[in-house]
Order: C-alpha cells, then sequence, then structure tokens
C-alpha cells in the first residue's frame, strides 16, 4: 500500500502534507502535488494534514486511477521537502467536484 493524492488537491496545493513526511516523497506540480509510490512508506502521517482531504491510500476506492498520474508526475516534477503557499485561491477549490479536467502537467517551483 502506499498513499497517493487524488483529485481534491487540484488548484489548491495546501502543502501541509509535505512539512511532516518523513521520506520526502511529495513532487510539485503548477496546480497539483504528487506522491512518488516508490518512495511513499504508507506512514500516513500526511492524510490528516491534508485540508482539502486529497490524500487516501491507494486501497481505498477514491484513490481509484490516481496511482499511476502520482507515479507518472513524480518521476517528472521537482522533488519538495518543505512547505510552500497554497495557490491563492485555494480556499474558493478546496470543496469543488470535478477538477481532473483541470490538471496542468507543468512542474511547479520546488521549494527543497
Amino acid at each position: 500500500m502506499t498513499y497517493v493524492v487524488t483529485e481534491n488537491c487540484i488548484k489548491c496545493k495546501f502543502q501541509d502534507c509535505v512539512e511532516v513526511c518523513p521520506v520526502d516523497c511529495f513532487y510539485e506540480g503548477e496546480n497539483f502535488l504528487v506522491i512518488n509510490p516508490d518512495e511513499c512508506i504508507d506512514c500516513g502521517v500526511c492524510e490528516p494534514e491534508c485540508p482539502a482531504e486529497a490524500i487516501f491510500p491507494d486501497s481505498d476506492d477514491r484513490a481509484t486511477g490516481w496511482l499511476e498520474i502520482n507515479r507518472d508526475f513524480s518521476e517528472q516534477w521537482p522533488n519538495i521537502t518543505r512547505k510552500g503557499d497554497p495557490l491563492a485561491d485555494a480556499d474558493d477549490w478546496k470543496d469543488k467536484p470535478g477538477k481532473k479536467d483541470l490538471l496542468s502537467d507543468k512542474p511547479g517551483v520546488g521549494t527543497t
């Protein structure tokens, strides 16, 4: 089992999860974060820290389809090890469904 970031993170990117990760397995896109499933140690400390409730174990039905997205983008985007700022309008997007089409494949700035 590993943890994955799902649709709720899109256009939010709160990053509270990054700060508590003991193995620095988060990677930053322009409007989304991902977890590298090969680096995740399945500790689960990130899940309760996410204000958008976007992180789930890959065995959870809400994570269906997100494992490969996390894996693919973690190989392309910069690793982040410190909490950065959420997107300016994150609170407006936090609880909106149907954001998958808004996922940008562009990398973020990366804060190590």
